[in-house]
């Protein structure tokens, strides 16, 4: 967490009083709350009345997925097809699965090029086809990928579900605190953040959610937030979001190239080491997220490789941390076209407010050996080639 975010939580979360209450506490709940919505709205650049507090980015997932879903079902039967790209997170893809097995939706799952990235003219065809637009829920595209690091075009896909008059929804977990991000520019009908991966705490999140989108809620209780997502709100850790994501934004196009920076010192010493690498996903730039480095390495266990690493005091991933410890190839680089032994043997780096130079000399120094070690593994287990 960062001291802004931590000071923000510390003072919030020793005072008693539930913000749904009438009396003193309750109302200084309420207040922390309401204050900690305008800050984070104000960041995000959407009203402070369109913003949910969630649990994180997982339940703001299924609330928009299943949400959107089931509101414009209800209205318009005939609105089945669920329109996903193939490298969502699986936040979005688990939901839209369960709407298509336990709730009679139709799921699309949209393909994407070799660098991860959905063309806008893929989604064109997707809404035009059979019946056209009439017949779809929901479209849900991620602002940036969690494993390789590509930025989706969201604007202009936002702009193509309007013009067909379909709600858009965007995970921008990964996005949010790294690239800029305004809500109301963007186009999208529904937003996704969390505060953990900008520096606050874990098991807070919010959904933005345009004035007037119909969504039913996956909860039922208090009433809550608009009546969308009822319990006891927290105010220590919305105060905590709030404080990180001010912390986040600040200065961020500086830190941002410091990041960027970094992860270009990193992919340049592992190729230079490791020339067999294979740097996965879009070309360092706007259309990649600066503190993402993902690489595939030929021959390799992805698992072997992290626990190698990790053994070195080096803490990487194979993919989503969701899924670890299955042991499966990334969804994501198949989606992308890569062999099912390339996905099972890449790796995601990710640099943040805490990462170094020395984070990445350290990785420098470490790989050549690790992923020697980790390939002669691979040839005893019959794992030869990409």
């Amino acid at each position: 967490m960062r001291p802004e975010a931590l000071a923000a939580f510390n003072e919030v979360h020793t005072v008693t009083g539930n913000p749904s209450s009438l009396h003193a506490g309750g109302r200084r709940g309420r207040r922390v709350v309401e204050e900690s919505r305008e800050s984070l709205a104000a960041v995000l650049g959407c009203r402070p009345s369109e913003l949910v507090f969630t649990g994180g980015g997982t339940e703001s997932d299924n609330l928009a997925l299943k949400g959107l879903y089931w509101a414009r079902h209800a209205a318009q039967p005939r609105r089945r097809r669920v329109l996903v790209s193939a490298v969502e997170h699986h936040a979005v893809l688990d939901p839209a699965h369960w709407l298509a097995q336990s709730q009679g939706a139709v799921l699309e799952q949209l393909p994407v090029d070799g660098t991860g990235r959905l063309a806008p003219e893929t989604l064109i065809a997707a809404l035009t086809a059979g019946d056209g637009p009439d017949d779809v829920a929901v479209v849900s595209v991620m602002w940036a990928n969690n494993e390789v690091g590509t930025v989706q075009p969201i604007a202009e896909l936002a702009g193509i579900c309007h013009a067909h008059g379909v709600p858009f929804h965007t995970d921008a977990v990964q996005a949010f605190g790294q690239v800029p991000l305004v809500f109301s520019d963007s186009g999208a009908d529904a937003m996704t953040v969390t505060a953990h991966k900008i520096g606050g705490p874990v098991g807070v999140g919010a959904l933005v959610l345009r004035r007037g989108l119909a969504v039913t809620p996956l909860t039922h209780g208090g009433g809550q937030e608009r009546d969308v997502r009822s319990g006891t709100l927290d105010a220590a850790g919305s105060a905590a979001f709030a404080a990180a994501a001010r912390a986040a934004v600040h200065g961020l196009p500086a830190e941002a190239a410091r990041i960027a920076a970094l992860r270009d010192d990193l992919v340049r010493e592992v190729l230079a080491r490791v020339p067999t690498a294979v740097l996965n996903g879009a070309p360092p730039g706007p259309g990649r997220l600066p503190g993402n480095a993902h690489l595939s390495f030929p021959g390799c266990e992805g698992d072997s490789l992290l626990m190698l690493l990790d053994a070195r005091g080096i803490e990487c991933s194979t993919g989503s941390a969701c899924t670890s410890g299955v042991a499966r190839p990334s969804h994501v680089l198949l989606a992308m076209g890569a062999g099912e032994r390339s996905a099972r043997g890449s790796l995601r780096f990710s640099l943040g407010h805490t990462s170094t130079a020395g984070d990445v000399a350290a990785v420098a120094e470490a790989i050549a050996p690790v992923v020697e070690r980790a390939s002669r593994a691979g040839e005893l287990a019959g794992l030869g080639g990409s």
